[in-house]
């Protein structure tokens, strides 16, 4: 038997709340892309290669009073996607336990199944935006030399050639680009700023690591998540280019097992879509 949201109190917490705002406060990914409620598990969707259109001679764009404007195509690939779906238990919460245990326990089991569900989907966004590590679609750019080696590396230069390559490919300056990193990944950047290019400028590096933290780098945000592949770097829009199709929200219940005790269950379902690939780029080779 599974209460409803209104009914799903385990010692005075409302288990389905407190699961959306801890999502709220874990998703990376999820919070990046654009969410889309859809009906259907099965998604139809059109996959954009191009930027701007351009006429290729003898078609022009400008063309003479009284002629006939020329065609021009847009570049799109149908796919199609099957939305996921996300789904734990914890473990049996006993009557005893339930009588006598810290409130924080069923804290824990229910922020631990959630968090379960949030990496995986995050892990699942993350492997659509960046093709799974290996560029196709999205723009390419391969690393100088590792970001963590002893010398000779220059992120600033391979950062700012992949939003060169998004502006070529889109014909477009992004306002807001971020670049997504792993834990060390940022260490790596932190390192080179402070101490490989520290003493060059000082006033720079400072301001960029805040408190021990690396806010800006080569005028993108940096956002860090485990969940980026080691030896990767992502960097662009993920609003532009990820969709997130959304066939059902968040949504938890209490399995009752009469007289024996209760279990939280967790699930959500949907996919992502890579939309529009020519806003991203992905860089590798930034470890050794």
């Amino acid at each position: 038997m599974a209460d409803t949201a209104g009914q799903a109190l385990i010692r005075g917490i409302e288990i389905d709340k407190v699961a959306r705002n801890y999502q709220n406060e874990e998703s990376i990914f999820y919070n990046e892309v654009s969410v889309i409620a859809t009906s259907s598990r099965e998604i139809r969707w059109y996959q954009r290669t191009s930027g701007y259109l351009t006429a290729t001679t003898p078609a022009s764009i400008v063309i003479a009073e009284g002629a006939k404007p020329f065609v021009l195509e847009t570049s799109w690939t149908r796919n199609t996607s099957y939305t996921k779906k996300y789904s734990v238990d914890s473990p049996m919460i006993t009557l005893e336990d339930e009588s006598d245990s810290e409130v924080k326990v069923f804290m824990d089991n229910m922020e631990e199944i959630v968090g379960a569900i949030i990496n995986k989907r995050d892990s699942d966004i993350f492997a659509v935006a960046s093709e799974n590590g290996t560029a196709v679609n999205i723009n390419a750019v391969t690393s100088t030399t590792n970001w963590d080696a002893a010398s000779g590396q220059d992120p600033m230069e391979d950062v700012s050639e992949a939003l060169q390559d998004i502006r070529e490919q889109t014909k477009r300056t992004l306002k807001s680009p971020k670049l997504y990193v792993s834990a060390k990944g940022e260490k790596d950047l932190k390192v080179w700023l402070t101490t490989t290019k520290g003493t060059y400028f000082t006033e720079l590096a400072s301001g960029l690591v805040k408190d021990g933290i690396l806010t800006r780098f080569a005028g993108c945000e940096v956002v860090v998540s485990e969940n980026v592949t080691a030896d990767k770097a992502l960097v662009g829009d993920l609003k532009q280019a990820v969709e997130y199709r959304e066939f059902q929200t968040l949504k938890t219940a209490i399995i009752e097992e009469p007289l024996v005790g209760r279990k939280i269950r967790a699930m959500t379902n949907g996919i992502a879509i890579l939309v529009k690939p020519k806003f991203l780029a992905l860089i590798s080779n930034t470890e050794a």
